[in-house]
């Protein structure tokens, strides 16, 4: 009778703690905030006749892309789901109609497997026309429902040969239905009517566009894009820069973009506090025809117009965006007789060195995207911006004496050894 009662009783206590336990789960698993959609990324590959011309790096431009495509499905990070659309891969003829049709689905948007996506691109072969638009509307069905966010990637060397059907209208189409679809477009060839088509299809949807004329680079930004995808979407926002500190707009820690015309400086105001690091970085677009020098400068300036740090970026040569960037971190000292720290007032003045012909228009600037970011200030001094390194010339009278001194000491060891071996 004991023994019975004493399994009786563990009995109990056992489903009681198994219920508790239960209890305890249940709940917080009823808790947990629902998985966010995976988001959709689709490749849309150019492979019509004009990709057999060999001038990417001593290829052909198709066996760069199928390389690069290579590269960027073994990078594509977990939970992405990227599908791979083709335009002019399977129709050789002559007939536009039947041409302007060749649009195929490749591989299907949703879980990647690497080794079949990689043996479905590898089968590739230039061949037909070129229909953007066409390839576009197929690729914007591919990505349609759920709330996951959405990205094209169209990679071309070519216009679109199927008009009147504009690829520029197609983007425009496609944002207007509200779905939050990006599309982006990189182009092989570095000319200009090109380039105006894919930068229209580009800004009508919120996207970007690139030149690549180099393997490595098209693997590369591909690689950016498809993890932009897979990021939370950042909405820059529209703001005005001045044309003086004492204007400039006061900006928090976010995206903004803007519009500087050629020879305009642009000012802006962001609030620094005692033991913050001030990140600033900017790019400036060249979306018209400029001339093949060019340069922008970030500077930081005090309001009493002192130069703390800046960031310099300069080239030669076609180029479509350039970018350059500064830290400053402030030291933990000072208060505002409140016994709260004091805000230092950080102007950022941006200039660039872009000219361009007369003929070419002035109106609206070129495009700005400026980021800011507040983060803690380094705490070691071995981080280099612990030392002030732009802040004014005392960095440079340290290296200058230490050199001084390095210099004597080495004369005077030197004088010693050598009146030594005399006396000896």
């Amino acid at each position: 009778m004991i023994t019975r009662n004493r399994l009786t009783t563990g009995v109990c206590i056992a489903l009681a703690t198994l219920a508790a336990g239960l209890g305890s789960v249940l709940p917080a698993a009823a808790d947990e905030p629902p998985a966010a959609p995976a988001p959709k990324v689709e490749l849309v590959l150019d492979v019509s006749g004009s990709m057999r011309t060999r001038d990417i790096d001593g290829q052909s431009r198709m066996t760069a892309a199928k390389q690069a495509f290579n590269d960027v499905l073994d990078a594509v990070p977990e939970g992405v789901h990227l599908g791979i659309r083709t335009l002019g891969a399977d129709y050789p003829g002559d007939d536009r109609k039947v041409g302007c049709k060749d649009t195929e689905q490749l591989y299907p948007v949703g879980p990647l497997d690497r080794t079949e996506a990689k043996t479905a691109v590898a089968t590739l072969a230039p061949t037909g026309w070129t229909p953007i638009g066409p390839a576009l509307l197929g690729a914007a069905d591919d990505l349609e429902g759920g709330e996951a966010t959405r990205r094209i990637v169209l990679i071309t060397d070519g216009e679109d040969t199927c008009g009147p059907l504009d690829p520029c209208e197609v983007a425009r189409e496609i944002a207007a239905r509200g779905t939050h679809l990006v599309i982006d477009t990189l182009g092989l060839v570095p000319n200009a009517k090109i380039r105006q088509q894919l930068t229209c299809i580009a800004e009508a949807t919120g996207g970007t566009y690139t030149a690549v004329q180099h393997k490595d680079d098209l693997s590369r930004r591909v690689k950016q894009l498809v993890d932009r995808a897979a990021e939370p979407v950042v909405t820059p926002v529209a703001t005005e820069g001045a044309d003086s500190c004492s204007a400039a707009p006061k900006l928090e820690p976010g995206l903004y973009t803007d519009r500087q015309e050629i020879g305009e400086h642009r000012w802006y105001r962001v609030d620094v506090l005692p033991g913050q690091e001030l990140r600033a970085s900017v790019s400036v677009a060249a979306d018209r025809a400029v001339d093949n020098d060019y340069g922008i400068l970030l500077r930081a300036v005090t309001e009493a117009g002192r130069e703390i740090v800046r960031g310099s970026e300069s080239g030669t040569g076609r180029t479509d965006v350039i970018s350059s960037g500064l830290r400053y971190p402030k030291t933990e000292d000072g208060d505002d007789g409140s016994g709260k720290p004091a805000a230092e007032a950080v102007c950022l003045q941006l200039s660039h060195a872009f000219s361009a012909p007369a003929s070419v228009k002035r109106t609206p600037g070129l495009p700005v995207e400026l980021t800011v970011d507040l983060v803690d200030g380094p705490d070691q001094a071995s981080d280099v911006a612990a030392f002030g390194l732009g802040r004014g010339w005392w960095l440079l009278g340290v290296l200058v004496l230490t050199g001084l001194v390095a210099g004597l000491l080495t004369g005077w060891i030197t004088r010693w050894r050598i009146a030594v071996w005399r006396t000896n």
